[in-house]
Order: C-alpha cells, then structure tokens, then sequence
C-alpha cells in the first residue's frame, strides 16, 4: 500500500509568558492511499494543533512530514502554500467563505488560482458544477452564503476542498456545527469521496462519525496512545458500540 502521508517524530511547543508548552511530542504515524483515518482524544490532548500540524497550516517545531516522500516542513512559505492550494484539501467546523461572493465563486475560488492546471475557466466551471451536483446542492450554485442551510454551506465547503482534485482531505471537526440529520449527510458525502478513492484524515469528538473511518488514533497528552482497526462486516450500530467500548479502556 502506497503512503501518502508519513510523520516522524513530529513536535510542537509554545512558549508563553516564557513557559514552554510541549503540545506535540515525538508524534509518528503513517496515512495509506485511500485509508480514512479519525483522530480522537480529550479535550486539549493535540487533535487540532497534530492536522494543523501536519497539513503545514501551522509550523512544526520539530520532525517530518513526508507528504507523497516530500517533507514538507523544510518548505517555504510560498512553496507550502501552493502545496496546500495544489495538494490538499481542507473542511473545518466552521464553514469559512467569502460573503462577498455566490455559493459557486467560493467553491470556484481556489480552481482558479491553482497553479497546476492549465485548464480554462470554462472547464474548471464545468468541474465545480459537476461536484455541486454530485453532492446535491446545484440548485444552491447563485446564492449568498448567508442564503442556505448550515448542511448545504458545509456540503459546499466539501466541494472546494475537492475542486483541485486534492492528494489528501483534511476535516477538522468537519460535523460539528450541524445537527444530527445534517451532520449524517455530510459523513456520507465525505465517505463516498473516500471510497471513491479520496485519502481523508479526519479530527472528531464524536464517536459515531468516527465509527465510520478505517481506522482511528488516540492522542493523548501530546502522542498517539493506541490505535483501533475497524472490523468490517459491522452493522453502523455496531461499530459505535465497538469503537465506544475501545474508547472507554482508554478512560474516554
């Protein structure tokens, strides 16, 4: 199996009020191509600080990350942010867009600014709207943003991390602004992409979303605890209950 991502011995220390935080410590762990891989911990455990981390939104103090074989952390600013723009793609909690721009401008946005490809707009047009319809909201393509559901804002989100065609998806927390019927159908459009072959790593607090990754890393005060595989055969019941019986041996 291919590995799209490695990290190795990855830390990350603040210093405030000249006292040094140790958030991350000596974190390694491997992403294959196509796996989707959840990350759980209590609250204040590194889950944010680890993805921002290792998607280069924030700097690491030390260690690897081997994005595809390249360590990206001895990038430059502007070579990390094309890298981000080209390579990957990211859906937070909070449905960041610009309000002065249509629902498709948005998702339009970073396609026209890659430096990849060499397509025209007509065609980059094409593929957005291709998305939207592939996730159920080309209907919304025109409105403002402030004109749809919170579901139909984070489906959109989805589209823009994909629009570029991304090596890996990023989600921080990617349900947990939407209520459960929302929150569902946002899980299996993003299943859906990982199945169709989309790598996905995922941060969640929420053991029912995270039941439906491949596998799943617990982070504890700064480094990975333990690691849970996903029995296949599981009936979505099923594999909460197994995954919640994991976590509670691990003091969840």
């Amino acid at each position: 199996m291919t590995k799209v991502l490695q990290i190795k011995d990855l830390c990350k220390t603040y210093v405030v009020e000249k006292r040094q935080n140790n958030v991350l410590k000596n974190v390694s762990f491997d992403v294959d191509d196509g796996e989707m891989v959840g990350i759980m911990g209590p609250s204040g455990s590194g889950k944010s600080t680890l993805l921002y981390s290792v998607s280069g939104m924030d700097r690491a103090t030390s260690g690897q990350v081997l994005l595809e074989g390249k360590d990206i952390t001895t990038l430059s600013e502007k070579e990390l942010a094309s890298v981000r723009l080209d390579d990957m793609g990211f859906i937070f909690q909070q449905m960041f867009m610009m309000k002065n721009l249509t629902i498709m401008d948005n998702i339009l946005l970073p396609a026209i600014e890659c430096s990849k490809s060499a397509e025209t707009r007509k065609d980059k047009v094409a593929r957005c709207e291709e998305l939207m319809r592939k996730l159920g909201i080309i209907e919304i393509a025109g409105n403002d943003i402030n004109e749809v559901s919170g579901g139909q804002l984070q489906r959109a989100c989805i589209c823009r991390s994909m629009v570029n065609n991304p090596k890996i998806l990023f989600a921080d927390e990617p349900t947990g602004a939407l209520n459960r019927q929302s929150s569902a159908e946002v899980m299996d459009e993003i299943c859906k992409l990982n199945q169709e072959g989309t790598t996905v790593l995922m941060v969640t607090h929420d053991a029912k979303v995270a039941s439906r990754c491949s596998r799943v890393l617990y982070i504890a005060d700064g480094n990975i605890r333990s690691e849970y595989r996903t029995p296949e055969g599981l009936s979505d019941r099923d594999r909460e209950r197994a995954l919640n019986n994991w976590l509670l041996e691990l003091g969840w």
